[in-house]
């Protein structure tokens, strides 16, 4: 398995990378089909320099496995490094551990053609009233500080992703890998957009959006 290593705003030591080198070899004994680890250390500082830390993020990519990503933040990277590889390996032997249980008691999402409905998960389909009211921010967010000059309730970050067909099954294991606690993603099933997020141990549930025609009379208008 090849390894790269980045450092943004810190440089990257020989012993760094031996430590780095030790931990992919334990990557490589629970991932085997593994073929790349990157590695990227972001040294910050604080108050003029009085408070440090340090981000590793851990990329693991192979042939036909997904992406597995960790992240871990502390004042040393060395111990960075531990928790990242620690989240790293528990996320991987998680999704193992699924599919052996998959392949032993198979359960997930069945649709059924002739009516359309789905069983096998909790799917709550958001309803068209609550879409509107959050599209239209009838549904507010308090905080206790909007009395404030120049006050913006919510900061929303914006991330674009191409959009991917899979089924529930396999974004619960994209979930998984990645370590998030919800994946977005279209059912190939349905051809609906949908999110799948974690509950409580190996409990899922499923958010769908169903799109409906206009009336034909504001067609017609």
């Amino acid at each position: 398995m090849e390894t790269s290593i980045v450092g943004v705003g810190v440089s990257v030591s020989d012993r760094f990378r031996g430590v780095v080198d030790e931990k992919a070899l334990r990557i490589a004994n629970i991932a085997p089909r593994a073929q790349t680890l990157d590695v990227k250390v972001t040294h910050r500082a604080y108050h003029n320099g009085r408070m440090e830390d340090s981000t590793v993020e851990l990329t693991l990519t192979g042939k036909g496995l997904p992406l597995v990503r960790a992240e871990a933040v502390d004042g040393d990277k060395f111990a960075a490094l531990d928790i990242a590889v620690d989240k790293l390996t528990e996320q991987v032997r998680r999704a193992k551990e699924k599919r052996v249980d998959a392949r032993r008691h198979p359960r997930g999402a069945v649709l059924d053609k002739g009516t359309g409905t789905i069983s096998g998960v909790d799917l709550q389909p958001a309803s068209v009233d609550v879409l509107r009211a959050v599209a239209t921010g009838e549904i507010p967010v308090i905080t206790g500080n909007e009395g404030e000059e120049d006050y913006t309730p919510v900061v929303i970050r914006t991330k674009r992703f191409d959009a991917e067909w899979m089924t529930v099954e396999d974004a619960v294991d994209r979930m998984e890998l990645v370590g998030h606690d919800f994946f977005l993603f279209i059912d190939a099933r349905t051809d609906h957009p949908s999110v799948v997020y974690r509950r409580k141990g190996w409990d899922y549930g499923v958010i769908s959006l169903t799109t409906l025609a206009p009336p034909q009379e504001e067609l017609v208008s």
